[in-house]
């Protein structure tokens, strides 16, 4: 559809962007529901940040999402914070109302709602959380006011013991990773091991609970090494795509004024945009 004088904008800050799936994502739904907007790839470098996102708001920007390297920047910025931004530590979504610029952070609740859309019910029992990043954080949080009694593991203790306490829950070391797959229902791979052009992430399931669901937030690839060694030994699995779709939902809905659905028809287009 053409934009008119009247059209809503919005778009992904980062550096580099052009990774961004975002555009794609939210190009789908603005089509979908036929909305005179558009959403665009704003490739901003590190030290421009803050001037960058004042200059949104000045343009009459609706708002942002943030993405790699601009999170911590994204929170100094913001003049009102959100309670799940607070708790999550980092913001990922930005909104501008009348000049001011609120800061959300939607990775946790997004990862909950895609554990529900595969029929996972997060406090079904005990999860394992690999990482202490930021992702790590929001996730960690939202798990356990789910109603999950969450454990963290990561290869640097300092850093696990730092996101325990912020949890509120306890921590393993590193090498105590395969055995504590007996001991919960769910394990989230939170880093970025197994990504495209990272190493792979070293888990045995050798010793995993026969009812044990494997999640990971990696999406590029669509399956990961982590998630096809689950299915051969018939462990469900979470992929990573969904979680994108679901945290995008509050965003969009600020900006554009709808709520979006998020469904296979969606998830086949973001898809095959990766697979391409």
């Amino acid at each position: 559809m053409y934009l008119t004088g009247h059209a809503r904008l919005a778009g992904v800050i980062g550096w580099p962007v052009a990774h961004s799936r975002s555009p794609r994502l939210h190009g789908a739904w603005l089509e979908r529901y036929g909305i005179d907007g558009a959403y665009l790839p704003l490739a901003v470098r590190p030290a421009d940040f803050a001037a960058c996102a004042r200059a949104l708001v000045r343009m009459g920007f609706a708002g942002a999402n943030v993405t790699i390297p601009h999170k911590e920047a994204a929170f100094a910025v913001c003049d009102r914070i959100t309670d799940g931004a607070q708790r999550a530590g980092a913001v990922n979504t930005l909104m501008f109302r009348d000049g001011v610029i609120v800061g959300d952070n939607t990775d946790g609740t997004g990862f909950i709602a895609n554990l529900r859309a595969h029929g996972v019910d997060p406090a079904a029992g005990p999860a394992l959380l690999l990482g202490a990043g930021g992702a790590a954080r929001a996730i960690g949080v939202a798990l356990s006011e789910a109603g999950a009694t969450v454990t963290v593991c990561n290869r640097s203790a300092e850093r696990a013991m730092a996101l325990a306490e912020v949890i509120g829950c306890r921590w393993l070391d590193w090498v105590a990773r395969d055995t504590a797959l007996a001991d919960h229902a769910l394990v989230v791979n939170t880093t970025s091991l197994g990504m495209k052009g990272q190493p792979p992430l070293d888990l045995s399931l050798r010793q995993a609970s026969a009812g044990l669901v494997v999640a990971d937030i990696v999406y590029v690839p669509l399956q990961t090494a982590l998630l096809a060694a689950a299915q051969v030994r018939g462990l469900r699995t979470v992929e990573g795509l969904g979680m994108l779709l679901h945290q995008a939902v509050p965003g969009f809905s600020a900006w554009f004024g709808v709520t979006p659905t998020v469904d296979d028809d969606l998830y086949r287009i973001v898809a095959a945009d990766l697979m391409a």
